[in-house]
């Protein structure tokens, strides 16, 4: 009895024994995992190096631009030019009185040259238009005209700091006026004629180099003009003749930006 039992015990142990066997996970033996090397980032390079071509912009001041103006400059300037007739004295024949010309703004181009580092030559040109009226007649304000004056300034200058950023200067020159596009008032004054005038004129102004080769400028004008005027014609039916003389003797203050080449 004994004998069967363990017979029966063992019979059962091979039963059992491929069922736990295919229950029971494999062991896995642990990998090594190998990592790459670790390398530092790459470091910008900034290049402060100037350009190997030497170029220099429009606005740049660069090592070499030259400071300040001198012998050799050519430059050009455009301006806004404030026209002030000072009118300081006049006659009007046959009804007496003085004439007045009203101020004017208009835009101004000015070419300079530098001869030498102090000396230079520049000459503007502008066109502005006046109204005319005689004033304190025995008809009370008489409306003359309008009229356009172009005054051809040619200026000689000294500039007494050449080379430096800040440089003023004094000069003195010749006024030529033109006077074009005159439209008389009508009623009693059907023509009206004013004469083409010679005179001096002096200005005084500075540049200052703001960037590169642009520069600003200011400068003023004393110009002594006096004009020969003559309204309506001799012995004319449409209105008395009159020949008056005007000081116009303008003053000139301008503004503006220059370029030098």
């Amino acid at each position: 009895m004994k004998t069967s039992a363990l017979a029966l015990v063992a019979a059962l142990g091979l039963v059992a024994s491929p069922a736990f066997a295919q229950t029971t996970a494999p062991v896995v033996a642990p990998q090594a995992t190998v990592s790459a090397p670790m390398t530092a980032a790459p470091v910008p390079q900034v290049n402060i190096a100037p350009p190997s071509s030497g170029h220099c912009g429009l606005f740049e001041t660069c090592a070499n631009t030259k400071i300040g103006l001198g012998k050799g400059d050519f430059l050009i300037r455009l301006s806004a030019l404030g026209v002030l007739p000072q009118d300081t004295s006049s006659r009007v024949k046959v009804i007496g009185g003085r004439v007045k010309a009203t101020n004017q703004v208009a835009p101004e181009f000015t070419f300079e040259y530098f001869f030498t580092d102090h000396i230079s030559l520049d000459l503007i040109a502008a066109s502005t238009r006046h109204e005319l009226a005689a004033e304190d007649t025995a008809l009370g304000k008489v409306d003359l005209g309008s009229t356009w004056v172009l005054p051809p300034t040619l200026t000689l200058a000294w500039h007494f700091r050449p080379h430096k950023r800040f440089n003023p200067y004094a000069g003195v020159g010749l006024t030529l006026a033109f006077f074009h596009n005159i439209s008389p008032a009508g009623g009693a004054v059907q023509k009206l004629d004013l004469r083409t005038t010679v005179g001096p004129a002096a200005n005084v102004g500075f540049d200052y180099q703001l960037v590169g080769n642009w520069f600003f400028n200011f400068d003023a004008k004393q110009m002594w003009l006096s004009v020969p005027a003559f309204v309506n014609e001799r012995g004319g039916a449409s209105g008395p003749y009159i020949h008056a003389r005007d000081s116009l003797n303008p003053t000139t203050v301008a503004a503006g930006i220059e370029y030098r080449f």
